[in-house]
């Protein structure tokens, strides 16, 4: 029982640190501009790949990234798989860094809380997992507020929808893969790094923004280290704890990036509060029915 509390409150812990740097980042990355939200991001792949490594030698996970190399020779066909989800996570990644630099932080954030809804109409749909009937709930007044913005701008913004309709992408293929692990991240990362070089050497040899923001020279790498570092507690958050604490939990990351993204000097419009609304109102009843739940498991013993 020590132990299994040990590992929750670990897992708490990493899943806290991982939501509040990666809120940090949002709202420190308007001070990488001048540069591209490309060459961020592509800064960010090439620091966060030994991060990764170092991550899998520490749990000593190496043999995830054999086997998936192993898997690769007898069927070269996989690296496009592979190379499609470096495609997916990439997007994710690019936007995450382009946004705040645009002005557009809240519609990534808005992404975020729509995700976990989004995921579990994809558990529903593709593996006939169970609802219960405030998912039900939840699920149903979020898609009161994206068809309520439907009506009032004619769509929901692609940057949203980049993130609510990107990632469920990301992990179903994962998953169909056979590489939903830290090993399979690094494959990700590796199979576009020659990319992400090319772009850091086009950043470097313009210099052009570093002139603009000589800061660039050590707020990038702090940037991608962090962005690594948070990265690697979000993994070990999801290993230590539960599904239903971790979902919980993760709902505190949107609510920081929308706070970066308002410090940032970001506004909500006064058309958009019913939306918004409604999202956050479905995110009280996920957050409350799952709080619901353990505390019943937890009585229960079950």
């Amino acid at each position: 029982m020590a132990r299994s509390l040990g590992s929750g409150a670990r897992g708490a812990l990493a899943s806290i640190g991982s939501s509040v740097a990666f809120g940090g980042i949002y709202f420190i990355t308007p001070l990488l501009v001048p540069a591209s939200a490309e060459s961020v991001w592509a800064l960010r792949n090439l620091v966060t790949l030994p991060i990764i490594a170092l991550a899998l030698l520490a749990v000593r996970q190496w043999h995830l990234v054999t086997e998936i190399a192993a898997r690769i020779r007898r069927r070269p066909i996989l690296a496009l798989g592979i190379a499609a989800c470096g495609a997916l996570i990439a997007a994710q990644l690019w936007v995450f860094g382009w946004a705040p630099m645009h002005g557009r932080g809240l519609q990534v954030a808005l992404g975020y809380f729509l995700l976990p809804l989004v995921l579990v109409v994809v558990g529903r749909v593709l593996y006939r997992d169970r609802l219960v009937w405030w998912q039900w709930l939840a699920v149903g007044v979020a898609a009161l507020g994206v068809a309520a913005e439907l009506v009032r701008v004619g769509g929901v913004s692609w940057e949203t929808l980049l993130v609510a309709l990107g990632y469920p992408c990301y992990f179903v293929l994962r998953r169909a893969l056979g590489i939903a692990h830290i090993g399979g991240m690094l494959w990700e990362f590796l199979l576009l790094a020659p990319i992400a070089l090319g772009l850091v050497a086009l950043t470097m040899l313009d210099r052009s923004a570093f002139a603009a923001n000589p800061a660039l020279w050590w707020i990038g790498p702090l940037y991608a280290a962090s962005a690594g570092v948070a990265l690697i507690l979000y993994v070990a958050a999801s290993r230590l704890l539960t599904i239903s604490v971790f979902g919980l939990l993760s709902y505190l990351e949107p609510a920081l990036l929308m706070v970066a993204a308002l410090l940032g000097g970001e506004r909500i419009a006064s058309g958009e509060w019913f939306s918004y609304g409604a999202i956050w109102i479905a995110v009280l009843v996920i957050v409350a029915g799952g709080t619901a739940e353990m505390l019943r498991r937890r009585r229960t013993g079950g």
